[in-house]
């Protein structure tokens, strides 16, 4: 018979986290992290920065559907966005956990310094970490962006259909510049 201090106590409720970025465009990296977090947790809510500061490559919307489109095959993975303080978006969800990937130190230090300010401003959200598995801990949305103007090849770094998207927003702005 086993004591009840090694018994193990039901779940009180379920974990919801909040996986925040840009995602312009979302990479193989940002969904291998949205793969291990919905097993980690019973929801996963994969939210959209509007960042009226940055000027995106892909708008709010097309970012959204993206997403949706490579995320459909987990059904406890939703897609949203939000504006202002993540922790009162996360607030909001009934999230209690904020999920963020990490590829390198200099990654370590910025979301340090994040995960702490969130947690002065609500104590009841708490950050969890993942390191990048080595095959994406150098890409980022911003260096396949350069690398794709500037001709070069990003198969694997992104998801096939995001690729696509990529080419047609390239010969988008080729026409443009044409005519």
């Amino acid at each position: 018979m086993e004591s009840e201090s090694t018994q193990l106590s039901p779940k009180p409720h379920s974990v919801i986290a909040i996986y925040p970025g840009s995602f312009d465009p979302i990479t193989n990296g940002h969904l291998d992290l949205i793969r291990r977090g919905a097993r980690l947790f019973d929801k996963l809510v994969v939210s959209v920065l509007r960042n009226h500061d940055k000027t995106p490559l892909f708008s709010l919307d097309e970012r959204i559907e993206m997403l949706r489109e490579v995320v459909q095959g987990y059904p406890n993975v939703e897609v949203g966005s939000f504006t202002g303080l993540l922790v009162d978006h996360a607030a909001a969800c009934s999230a209690t956990v904020v999920l963020r990937g990490i590829r390198a130190i200099s990654d370590y230090e910025y979301e340090l310094q994040m995960a702490h300010m969130n947690h002065r401003l609500q104590p009841g959200i708490e950050t969890v970490f993942l390191m990048s598995h080595e095959e994406n801990s150098f890409i980022s949305s911003r260096l396949v962006k350069e690398v794709f103007g500037l001709g070069g090849n990003i198969s694997g770094l992104v998801p096939p259909s995001v690729e696509a998207r990529l080419h047609r927003r390239l010969s988008e702005y080729q026409n443009v510049e044409v005519g």
